[in-house]
């Protein structure tokens, strides 16, 4: 229940905050609103103020603003079909625009309320990882390595990497340049480099644990919050990643860890369990990471939701651009269930996770609308773009095709998507 409460919140403001864009735009150049409807499909709540009707309808996976004029040729100034194609486009645009507007704000207020970031953020990028079969594993990252440079991107600490690693995910061919025992190191490595594992370095983290998993192997044998594990079946370890190497090398063997709790010293057997989506042994342990709290002055916060929309907007068009060319399987794709599981998931951890997952999905939203398919956003501008080359409109003909067409593609990609998620739970994978 609380899924579905969450996702009914998340996408009720995104659909009701896109929707508003196009209802603005249209009052900006004059034309009449006749409807805006938060949902499809059966009228649940009717209210008429003014011109405009006002609806809350049945099926929550969308929205629409009918305007005068939108489906016939009317000869009245307050008549969308009256309108030149500038203002169309801009009307048509305006959904997608608000989708990023709102992204910005929400970002924004994360930035101005203030949020707990790891410490090592603003430390400087020391790899106390690398990920196996990661670019960085690929690249010969190695740990210990000081990491200067991203793709001729100077990088000063971890927040500033992940920045320019955010930014060139998507990239062929990398060039980077650590710091190795005192002397700078240039790396390279072009084509085929897996995306599975991400980048793959990772800051060196101590091996504390900083929650135990309810009714897991650890808590089952007492490890609690806090506790620093010291060896592991008598070896000692140096960090988090050591202890999950031997843990993973242990298959489902007992592991006899060796462990501090305040000034005592204790040893507990754990039997790992192997996880059914990975494969892999695990404890249900995760990492004590140290956090600091960061809070930004207003425009500070405004500048920052502005540079964090770009770069996903960016992100996004280049995992657009690698599914059209194969780069990315299209079962990545996620549909209203994928984005019901990631609005509860994100509403369990809180306030400001919830709102950040609503940014993000808004930003999804914005660019997939304009997409240049028909019915779409896109689909609208591209059509109005080329009557304005043809100068002249396509016949009501053409249109209906147009318009039929687009309602194919979007349920065949409808259908699509919400077969990948049922088959993604079912296999029991995330999204």
């Amino acid at each position: 229940m609380e899924y579905v409460l969450a996702f009914l919140v998340l996408i009720g403001v995104l659909i009701w905050f896109h929707e508003l864009g196009h209802f603005l735009m249209a009052k900006l150049f004059g034309v009449k609103v006749e409807i805006f409807s938060i949902g499809f499909g059966p009228v649940l709540i009717s209210k008429k103020v003014g011109e405009t009707e006002y609806r809350l309808s049945a099926l929550p996976l969308g929205g629409f603003v009918k305007l005068y004029g939108e489906e016939e040729q009317i000869e009245d100034k307050r008549a969308f079909s009256s309108k030149p194609n500038w203002q169309k486009i801009l009307i048509a645009f305006g959904g997608p625009l608000f989708n990023f507007i709102l992204a910005i704000l929400l970002f924004a207020l994360i930035a101005m309320v203030g949020r707990q970031v790891p410490k090592y953020l603003y430390e400087e990028p020391l790899v106390g990882h690398v990920v196996e079969d990661s670019i960085a594993y690929k690249l010969g990252i190695k740990e210990r390595d000081i990491i200067l440079e991203i793709n001729s991107k100077k990088v000063q600490n971890w927040k500033e990497l992940e920045n320019a690693i955010f930014e060139n995910i998507l990239a062929k061919e990398w060039s980077v340049k650590v710091l190795r025992n005192g002397e700078e190191v240039s790396l390279f490595l072009k084509d085929s480099v897996s995306k599975s594992a991400g980048f793959g370095a990772e800051p060196w983290l101590p091996a504390v644990l900083g929650r135990v998993v309810e009714d897991s192997p650890a808590s089952q044998v007492g490890l609690q919050a806090g506790d620093k594990i010291l060896k592991v079946n008598g070896k000692e370890i140096n960090g988090w990643y050591e202890l999950v190497k031997h843990v993973r090398e242990s298959k489902d063997r007992p592991v006899l860890l060796t462990i501090q709790r305040g000034d005592s010293i204790e040893e507990k057997m754990v039997i790992p369990k192997v996880d059914p989506r990975t494969g892999m042994p695990i404890l249900g342990i995760a990492p004590y990471v140290e956090k600091v709290e960061t809070r930004e002055p207003p425009l500070q916060a405004i500048l920052e939701g502005f540079q964090r929309t770009y770069m996903l907007s960016i992100l996004s068009l280049k995992a657009l651009w690698s599914l059209i060319t194969g780069g990315l399987s299209i079962k990545t794709l996620g549909g209203p269930i994928a984005i019901a599981q990631l609005a509860g998931e994100s509403a369990q951890h809180g306030l400001i996770p919830f709102i950040g997952m609503m940014a993000f999905i808004s930003v999804q939203l914005a660019i997939f609308n304009l997409i240049p398919l028909p019915i779409l956003d896109g689909g609208l501008i591209l059509l109005f773009l080329m009557e304005s080359i043809r100068r002249k409109p396509f016949s009501p003909k053409f249109k209906e095709v147009w318009v039929k067409a687009g309602y194919a593609i979007i349920i065949v990609l409808a259908g699509f998507v919400i077969l990948n998620d049922i088959m993604r739970i079912l296999s029991g994978g995330r999204f």
